[in-house]
This record gives C-alpha cells, sequence and structure tokens, in this order.
C-alpha cells in the first residue's frame, strides 16, 4: 500500500513537472547558462514602459479619483514591505541550507580522515558531487532560465528588454534550491547574484499575483498590469536582492540605481529604500534567533558582514603607493577575468553544451571533483604550522577543525597545537575563508606560498566554473580573489615599512574592492557596500582609491562582466554613453531604407492578419488623411494590442467607415489592463487565433486602440541625442518625420509648472493616475487650437488640414 502512494506521489510530480517545457524545447534560451539565441535579436522582445495613451487608458483615468489615487499608493508601499520581506526570507533559507550543508560535510570529512585520510576524501568529494548534481539537475530539467547570475538578464528587463521566463515561478525556485546544491558543493561561485535574480523573481511574481500555472495567485495582488509598474517592483526586488546578500542596504539601493537601470524617479527612491531596509531588518532578526542554536551549523557564519573595525585605525601617505599598486592589480587580473570567462563561455555554448543537458550534467560534476580534489589535496603539500601564542583578549581560538568559524583550521596535523594556513581559506566555506583573510591581529598567520597557491589555484577554478549550468555569482569568488593578493601586498608593507600599526586585513579588504571594481566596474554602490560589509568608515577613502584606479586601468581593456556577459547572451543593452560616431550620424540614417509597415486607420481583419503573419514587427504607424487627402500620421498601435482584438472579435465592424466610440452607438469593451503582456507566458500568438471566413471580412478602427502621441524625432536630429532619449525614457518605438513645416506652440518651463491645490505627492506620471484639474486644462501650451486631445479630434473627425 505504501509502495503504490509512492508511486502514485512519483507519477503525480513528474505529471506537474511535465507542464514545464524541457531546456532542449525552449526556443528562447541556451540551456546551458541561459543564453539568448541571436537572430536578430529574435530571442527577446522590449518591454512597453510608455504609457499608452489611448481611449481606454483616457476612460479608466477619468473614472478613477483621489481615493483610488491614495489607494495605489499605499497598495505600492504594501508591495515594497511584502518584497523585502519574502526576499529576506528567502536570503535566511538559502544562507542557512548552505550553512548547514557546509558545516555538516566538513564535521563528517574531520571526523573521516582522522581514521583514514582516503575515505574522507571519497566522502568528501561525494558530498560535494551529490549537492552539484542536484543543482544542476534542476537547472538543466526543470530551470534553464535559473543559470548563471541571473544580473545581465535582469539589468536587460529594467532596461527595456523582455526575456522570457527568467522571472518565472520555476525560475524562482530554480535558483533558489539550485543555489544551495552550486555553493554548499564548495564550488567557486557564489549566492550573492543569484539573490538579486531571486528578488527580482519574488516582486514580480507579487506584481502579477503568483503563478497562474500552478494555481498560486489571488486577484487581490493583480493591481500592477503594465509593464511600467512591474519594473518598478522589479527594481525594488533588486535592490533587496543586495541588500539581503551583504546586510547593506544602503548598497542595495545605490547598486540599482547604478549598475541596472537607465532611469531613476525619486518617487521610487524613497520604496527601494524602504524594501532594502526591511530586508536589514528581517535579516538581522533571523540571525538573532539562529545565534541561540536554533538553527543547527549556521552559528555567526552565513552572511557577508566582516566587521573589522577594531583593525588598523590608521594609515600613512607611504602607504598609499601599495593601496594604488592594489588598484592596478585589480583591474589588470579582473579584466583578464572578464576576457577569459567570456572566451571560455563561447567555447561551452558553440561546441559543449550544444550537445544536450546530459553533457552539461557531466561538466558540472567534473568540476565539482576537480575543485574537490584541489582544495583537499592542496593543504596536504603545505606543512602544518605551530599555534602563536595566543591572546585571551583577542577570542582567537588555535586551532579549531574545518567547518567551525574562526581561523587557524587543524587539518591532518600530526600536534595537536598545530594548524595548516592553506585549509585555512581551502578546506572550508567562502564566507569563513574571507572572514579569516580579513581578519585582524593575525600577522603571519599565512605563508606568502600558501597565499599564491591559493590565489592561482582558485582564480583558475573561478574562471572554468563559471558559465555551469547552476546558479552561479560572481561577488564572493570576486572577494576571495582579491582578499588573497590585498593580503600578499599587506604582508610586503608589513615586512619593509616595519611598522606596528599596519594590518594584513585592511589589505585584504582593498584588494577585495579593487577587483570587484576591475570585474564589474562599480564604483559608488560597490564602495558602500564593502563599508557597509566591513563596518569601517574610515576605509573610505582608501576604498575609493583602488576602485576608481581599478576601474580605470580594466576599462582601457574591455567592459563590465555583465555588460560582456550580456551582449554574448544577445540581450540589446544600450551603454550609458553613446558611440562617438553616432555624432555624425542621423535619425533617417539610422532608420535605413527598410519600408515602414504601417497601417489605415480602418482596416480590414484580413489585412491585419496578413500583416502579423508576414513580419514580426511589434509597432506599426496608423495613417489617416486630411480633408484634403493628405496622409496624416495619427498614431502607434501595438503587435501585442491587435492581436487582443483579434482574439476577442468584439471590435469588429461591418462598415469600412470609422466609428465614434463616445456615440452610444458603441463603446470600449476593453480596459487598459487586457492589454498588459502577462509576465509568465509569451503572450497571444497570430497562430493561436482562429477567425471564419466572415470575420475576414470584417473591419477594425483602430483609432481608440492606438497611442496618439508617441515620441517624434525630426529626420536630421543627431543619432547621440535620439541615444540619449531612447535610453533614458526607456522607449520601445520612435518615429522620425520630416522636417514639420508650421509650429504649433512653445512650451517653457514656466509652462511645466502647474499648480495644483491637491496633494501634489499623490501624482505620479505613470498608468496609475495622471488628472489635470479642470482649471488647468489648457494643457500647457501657448496655442488654443490644440486644446482638445488629439485622440478626441480623430474620434469626432476633427482633423486639421
Amino acid at each position: 500500500m505504501l509502495s503504490n502512494h509512492f508511486q502514485n506521489g512519483i507519477e503525480t510530480a513528474r505529471l506537474v513537472w511535465s507542464r514545464i517545457p524541457n531546456s532542449e524545447e525552449s526556443q528562447l534560451l541556451d540551456d546551458a547558462v541561459g543564453i539568448l539565441k541571436k537572430n536578430d535579436g529574435g530571442g527577446v522582445e522590449s518591454l512597453d514602459y510608455e504609457v499608452i495613451e489611448n481611449f481606454a487608458y483616457r476612460e479608466e483615468q477619468a473614472q478613477r479619483g483621489k481615493l483610488y489615487v491614495s489607494y495605489l499608493l499605499v497598495v505600492k508601499w504594501f508591495f515594497a514591505l511584502l518584497i523585502g520581506i519574502c526576499t529576506g526570507l528567502a536570503a535566511v533559507f538559502i544562507n542557512i541550507a548552505v550553512e548547514n550543508f557546509a558545516g555538516w560535510k566538513f564535521s563528517v570529512t574531520f571526523n573521516i580522515i582522522q581514521k583514514s585520510y582516503i575515505a574522507g576524501f571519497v566522502v568528501y568529494v561525494l558530498i560535494n558531487l551529490a549537492l552539484v548534481f542536484s543543482s544542476v539537475y534542476i537547472i538543466t530539467q526543470f530551470a534553464p532560465a535559473a543559470a548563471g547570475s541571473g544580473i545581465p538578464e535582469i539589468k536587460g528587463y529594467l532596461n527595456g528588454v523582455d526575456i522570457h521566463g527568467i522571472l518565472l515561478f520555476r525560475t524562482l525556485i530554480g535558483k533558489i534550491f539550485g543555489s544551495i546544491g552550486s555553493v554548499g558543493g564548495g564550488l567557486a561561485l557564489g549566492k550573492e547574484g543569484p539573490l538579486v535574480h531571486t528578488g527580482a523573481c519574488i516582486a514580480s511574481l507579487l506584481g502579477q499575483g503568483g503563478s497562474t500555472k500552478y494555481h498560486l495567485n489571488s486577484r487581490w495582488f493583480q493591481v500592477f498590469k503594465s509593464d511600467r509598474d512591474r519594473r518598478d517592483l522589479v527594481t525594488c526586488g533588486c535592490a533587496a536582492g543586495v541588500a539581503a546578500a551583504f546586510r547593506a542596504p544602503v548598497g542595495g539601493v545605490l547598486f540599482a540605481l547604478e549598475e541596472v537601470t537607465s532611469w531613476w524617479r525619486s518617487q521610487l527612491m524613497w520604496r527601494v529604500f524602504f524594501t532594502s531596509a526591511v530586508v536589514a531588518v528581517v535579516v538581522r532578526a533571523a540571525m538573532g534567533w539562529c545565534k541561540s542554536g536554533k538553527c543547527g551549523h549556521f552559528g555567526s557564519g552565513g552572511f557577508i558582514i566582516w566587521d573589522i573595525s577594531d583593525g588598523q585605525e590608521d594609515y600613512s601617505f607611504a602607504e598609499l603607493f601599495p593601496m594604488a599598486i592594489i588598484g592596478v592589480i585589480g583591474g589588470l587580473l579582473g579584466s583578464l577575468f572578464n576576457q577569459l570567462t567570456l572566451y571560455i563561455t563561447t567555447w561551452r555554448r558553440n561546441h559543449l553544451h550544444k550537445k544536450g543537458n546530459r553533457v552539461k550534467i557531466i561538466e558540472a560534476c567534473l568540476v565539482s571533483i576537480l575543485t574537490s580534489a584541489i582544495s583537499f589535496g592542496l593543504p596536504l603539500l603545505r606543512k602544518c604550522s605551530p599555534c602563536p601564542d595566543s591572546d585571551p583578549a583577542s577570542g582567537i581560538e588555535c586551532p579549531r577543525p574545518p567547518g567551525m568559524y574562526g581561523n587557524y583550521v587543524n587539518f591532518f596535523c600530526s600536534k595537536d597545537k598545530e594548524y595548516n594556513d592553506l585549509a585555512t581559506i581551502f578546506f572550508n566555506t567562502q564566507d569563513d575563508a574571507i572572514r579569516n583573510l580579513f581578519s585582524a591581529k593575525t600577522i603571519n598567520e599565512y605563508s606568502s606560498q600558501s597565499l599564491l597557491t591559493f590565489l592561482v589555484m582558485f582564480y583558475a577554478l573561478a574562471v572554468v566554473t563559471f558559465g555551469t549550468a547552476v546558479p552561479a555569482g560572481q561577488f564572493v569568488p570576486g572577494i576571495m580573489i582579491g582578499s588573497t593578493y590585498g593580503r600578499l601586498v599587506g604582508m610586503f608593507v608589513v615586512k619593509y615599512y616595519r611598522k606596528l600599526n599596519i594590518e594584513e586585513g585592511t589589505y585584504a579588504l582593498l584588494g577585495a574592492a579593487s577587483f570587484l571594481g576591475g570585474s564589474m566596474r562599480m564604483t559608488v554602490s560597490l564602495c558602500v557596500i564593502m563599508v557597509e560589509i566591513s563596518n569601517n568608515l574610515k576605509f573610505l577613502p582608501l576604498i575609493m582609491l583602488v576602485l576608481l584606479i581599478s576601474k580605470a586601468v580594466g576599462d582601457a581593456f574591455n567592459e563590465g562582466i555583465y555588460e560582456e556577459q550580456a551582449q554574448l547572451r544577445g540581450i540589446p543593452l544600450l551603454e550609458s554613453r553613446p558611440k562617438y560616431e553616432m555624432r555624425n550620424m542621423t535619425a533617417k540614417e539610422a532608420c535605413g531604407s527598410g519600408r515602414v509597415v504601417s497601417f489605415p486607420r480602418v482596416v480590414k481583419v484580413s489585412d491585419v492578419v496578413s500583416i502579423l503573419r508576414s513580419n514580426k514587427h511589434n509597432g506599426f504607424p496608423v495613417i489617416d488623411h486630411t480633408r484634403s487627402g493628405e496622409p496624416l500620421v495619427i498614431g502607434l498601435v501595438l503587435r501585442s494590442h491587435l492581436l487582443v482584438i483579434l482574439q476577442s472579435k468584439v471590435d469588429f465592424q461591418h462598415s469600412p467607415l470609422p466609428s465614434d466610440p463616445r456615440g452610444g452607438g458603441r463603446s470600449i469593451r476593453h480596459d487598459s489592463g487586457e492589454f498588459a503582456k502577462p509576465v509568465s507566458s509569451k503572450g497571444i500568438c497570430i497562430d493561436d487565433i482562429h477567425l471564419s471566413s466572415d470575420d475576414l471580412e470584417m473591419y477594425i478602427d483602430l483609432a481608440p486602440f492606438l497611442n496618439p502621441s508617441p515620441y517624434i524625432v525630426p529626420e536630421d536630429m543627431s543619432l547621440t541625442k535620439v541615444y540619449n532619449l531612447f535610453r533614458q525614457l526607456g522607449l520601445r518605438h520612435l518615429f522620425v518625420v520630416p522636417r514639420p513645416s508650421r509650429v504649433l506652440g512653445l512650451i517653457t518651463r514656466k509652462d511645466l509648472l502647474i499648480e495644483d491645490k491637491e496633494n501634489v505627492n499623490t501624482l505620479e506620471l505613470q498608468s496609475t493616475s495622471v488628472r489635470i484639474p479642470h482649471q488647468n486644462k489648457r494643457l500647457m501650451t501657448r496655442n488654443i487650437d490644440v486644446e482638445h486631445p488629439l485622440l478626441s479630434g480623430l474620434l469626432q473627425n476633427q482633423i486639421p488640414d
């Protein structure tokens, strides 16, 4: 009976997971590392961050009052609270799981090697192999979009690029459990990047009300249906992930501002900051609860917080030169790391990962065995060192068994009062190893040979591991690499400067900052994060110095790691600055010689279907004619809106003449939420719509559904201006038109300063609420001829000559 129930449970689980498309069936992701197919951008789609001010939107806004505006504002802050709580709990769960797996692994291995070194090595390799296998199996079979760090994909999403699959419920599950397996399995990667992706997934799922596919949704949460509102939520989730990973709430806000977004609003700043603060409170409460011993092996580890407030208190002018050298080394090694990972990832994509999921699983398992062999075998090549004279006030105990928080790990030493310096950083969790490298009052704990050996081997392992089919972050590997050569420089300074107040841990911190700056090219956010995790504000000028130097050196060779990986994945990210040659190009030259596909205002259904089938354009100009017969562009209609209209069929009409939706004969049968593209699916496809022959002979009046005020630039505008406009506003389409023949009005700064007696704080220019009071109905223009909206004039057939 029990076996039958167990078998039924397995079959049920298989049936549920069978609904998830296999990675080999995915048309959008290369399953290996979530690399997108580059078929002229066919694997990605732009998002509509611009407000579509069609008739349905205007009708919906007209019906909303001050109470509804206040309600939406309260809901936004409530969602910010939920995102912070959920992301903090997810981070706590991941850290507790990783620390318990790692602590149990090191404890069991240490007990076994006391009796048999070979048996301990086998057990250590098998435990790591099982954890890594569970991670790569989840990724390859269930959630291919959860591979890698996820930051390039989230950065693309927040800059207007929709990559299907990155914010799904199965991606969230794969990211959480995949991170536990890969990090707990001892691979040379971190969980900080995946935590950013995890926070973004949580925010997106909350914004859409949960997962419809798995019946985990609630209509009470389905408030924000536009891409613009979801972008704000994902920004909060992204900042929450950084705040949870490093316990750095201010660093999380600055990371979202500097690294992943090309736009910013003051209203969003407060919500992002509030979300990060909530995460910090949740994480701190969890750590306080775990310190009582209720979390197993968690103890004081898990979260990155390396307190070196008791370290070096001051520095001299002569120390600035070796610190600058650390910045140069960080720039060189960081740019080399980016280039090597780019080459290896490209080779994996073109040769290895095309052979299927089995090859990806075997590859990850081989990397796990190699990492285990190096971390277990290399410490045996180093002789154990005698413990230094202990200072009871320092709280440092020597020796300590592996897996326990602290310095001076005893690994296969013949005497009790000895420790293995290489095992202290190699045969240990990454968080504890970094604490040991950052530790103060531990001069001469490591030999230069051990640090150099660890630097070379771990650098190579980090390069090889990056790109495997597991969730992988680059923060912690970068910190370990940088802190190693930083400590080496610190040992040189201590030896040759012969000053008692110099701490090697200070140089380890600067080395970590320099490598991250040389690889990721972050400055402000990374500086704040390093200060927050070190809990020492005195190091701020030094961190700023090495970050500026390392970024400048790295920029001389290549781009940052996220930009290069985004380019490899086919994510069309717009850089912060346009190319120099764009200054000599115009908007017309950028358009090319291709014919613009457009629709008339009243179009036949068969013509719409034919055009949608014959091309993949996502936006179409709509053309009408003036009384004199001249063509006139009246707006832009989106492909997704046309598909909704075709599927519903309620807007079909027999007459080829324009209709007036306000005339009483018919009314708008859609609200703005119906046109929102669902996050959890690709949306409607033209092949999924079935139309009869009678339907194809009918007509559609596109005026109520188009955007009557798209952004327009003259044909001779420089491409540099077009680039900045497109990037800063997060546009999807931009009309290029000839030089206009006349001017209707001129707007100045005074025209934009509209006095509003109501609460100004409730007015946010997005898809929630914008209602101009009747006393300000002149719409900020000096020409009374354009007092009425363009769409209203179109619907009344009042098209000017």
